[in-house]
């Protein structure tokens, strides 16, 4: 996954967790691109001290992924979502066929959740 993907996808499901100065900031460098310079200049703190801190958070934000799974567990229910879309445009599938496989799928979400 792509590093700016996969640090949305990381605030998103855990940056609540995160303190209100943390999350300004990884905000700023997530989805705002700012530069470190100028999220320092804004927060009164030095570009290194920016740095430390996004990197801090990445690791903390990590580690709750490496814990709880949601991420994963999430792109898992995703990718069977589409399969059922898939599913539902494919006209060569017969009613069983199709039955069949929406069972299937549908099983392995309801196993995600």
């Amino acid at each position: 996954m792509e590093k700016i993907v996969e640090q949305g996808f990381l605030y998103d499901f855990y940056g609540e967790l995160l303190t209100e100065h943390q999350k300004k900031i990884y905000e700023d460098v997530v989805y705002n691109d700012l530069s470190l310079a100028e999220i320092a200049e804004e927060n009164g703190i030095s570009r290194q001290g920016v740095h430390d801190m996004v990197r801090r958070c990445n690791r903390t934000l990590q580690a709750y992924e490496d814990k709880l799974h949601l991420i994963e567990r999430f792109m898992r229910v995703k990718m069977n979502v589409t399969k059922l879309q898939e599913l539902a445009q494919d006209e060569e599938l017969t009613r069983g066929e199709l039955a069949e496989e929406v069972s299937l799928l549908s099983g392995r979400i309801l196993e995600e959740l």
